[in-house]
């Protein structure tokens, strides 16, 4: 009896987790007006998931739109695409294989590892003792609960000080389904704490700066991602004016807010929130980083796909005034990562280099005075897209330590 209970249990927990057998992901090459309108009526008409640009307003000619379509509208979107000889590849020809390939089995899944999507469990246990193993260097401090009440720690990387420091602050995963970006952060923190004393740009950046290091911005979303739905972007945050559930973190800080980019329908994927910080996890930050205005001189977000390295702004063509500076740094970080592995990232302010975007938080900590303010898109540039296999964590991770300690060297030296 009892087995039977477990098997009935272990059969509701599978029946729970989303499955997408026999979808594709395909990458458009819109040319023509009429392409461009042909890809919003066909958003319009089904359910498409859009990986690149983020939705359907977002598209406009010459720029390549990856979309996840579901199996039942496989044979009408081909036809669709053929019949108006619109350009056209699969990327991922079985969208179901290539969320099972992402994940090495062939190891446990029970403990923390580097190279391992880890779930929210395991980070939050590697959290808590990753911060004891340290005191001299590393603290934590939880400045507020998601939506679903977990905590959201950040960690302090630096050596003791009793005077105040100038500091940096990044965060990984806004967007819950960008699971390298997570794994990014924990690396971070590993290369910290074991290379201070032997690497003598480490060394001095950490006694001279501190690192404030988020490693799960969107924790509630992650968490689905790994239980319900792989695809899963937004927050989880309900309201009693819809059934739709989550706003897109990223479209919620008070930067030129729900003006270009975003949605104001609950349901789409950048639903910019009912106001600016309605989500409790942008408030968090945002009043995190208000706090330590003084302290902080640099703001990094690590995001994917696409490698690309962004800067403000995203919410105007307006360039930045500090345009030809974070440009310099960017590129000069972009060339520290390829030196490692050829990896090949464009960089740019974000409107002209990707699409307009309004709300982001790259954007609102420049606009709030932090001025070396970077958006990381990671690897890679649509072959895996969000589904980016484990045996790639590692050298993702060490290529970006590269553009990650270029930018904290460069504003270690050129502090304001």
């Amino acid at each position: 009896m009892k087995v039977l209970l477990l098997l009935g249990l272990v059969a509701v927990a599978l029946a729970d987790i989303t499955r997408f057998e026999g979808e594709k992901v395909f990458r458009l090459k819109p040319v023509l007006d009429e392409h461009v309108t042909l890809i919003k009526q066909l958003a319009k008409s089904i359910e498409v998931d859009f990986w690149r640009p983020e939705s359907a307003e977002l598209v406009t000619i010459d720029i390549d739109v990856d979309i996840r379509v579901p199996a039942m509208y496989l044979d009408m979107v081909s036809t669709i695409l053929q019949q108006n000889d619109m350009a056209h590849e699969v990327l991922i020809e079985d969208m179901q294989s290539a969320v099972d390939a992402e994940v090495d089995n062939k190891r446990s899944t029970r403990a923390h590892s580097y190279t391992k999507y880890n779930n929210w469990d395991n980070v939050q246990s590697w959290i808590n003792s990753i911060s004891s193993s340290n005191s001299d260097l590393i603290s934590k401090q939880v400045i507020g609960n998601t939506y679903e009440g977990r905590p959201m720690t950040v960690l302090k990387l630096g050596k003791k000080s009793s005077s105040t420091k100038p500091a940096i602050f990044m965060d990984c995963g806004i967007h819950a389904r960008e699971w390298i970006s997570p794994a990014f952060c924990q690396w971070f923190v590993k290369e910290a704490l074991s290379t201070y004393g032997s690497d003598s740009q480490m060394t001095s950046l950490l006694n001279q700066m501190d690192v404030f290091v988020l490693p799960v911005f969107n924790i509630d979303g992650y968490d689905y991602t790994h239980k319900s739905s792989r695809m899963w972007r937004k927050t989880r945050s309900r309201s009693s004016g819809s059934n739709c559930i989550g706003a897109d973190p990223n479209r919620n800080f008070n930067a030129g807010w729900c003006t270009t980019g975003a949605s104001s329908n609950p349901c789409s994927d950048t639903f910019c929130g009912y106001r600016p910080e309605s989500e409790i996890e942008v408030k968090n930050v945002a009043d995190f980083i208000r706090r330590n205005k003084s302290v902080l001189k640099a703001y990094l977000t690590i995001h994917s796909y696409s490698q690309l390295l962004l800067f403000p702004y995203s919410y105007t063509f307006q360039l930045a005034a500090d345009h030809s500076e974070l440009l310099k740094v960017a590129e000069g970080a972009s060339a520290a990562l390829r030196s490692l592995y050829g990896t090949r990232y464009t960089s740019g302010p974000g409107a002209t280099t990707i699409y307009p975007a309004a709300g982001g938080s790259d954007d609102w900590a420049y606009d709030l005075g932090v001025k070396y303010s970077y958006t990381f898109e990671l690897r890679d540039t649509g072959r895996y897209g969000f589904l980016l296999p484990e045996s790639q964590i590692k050298p993702t991770c060490e290529e970006t330590m590269l553009a990650v300690k270029y930018i904290a060297a460069y504003v270690q030296k050129n502090l304001y």
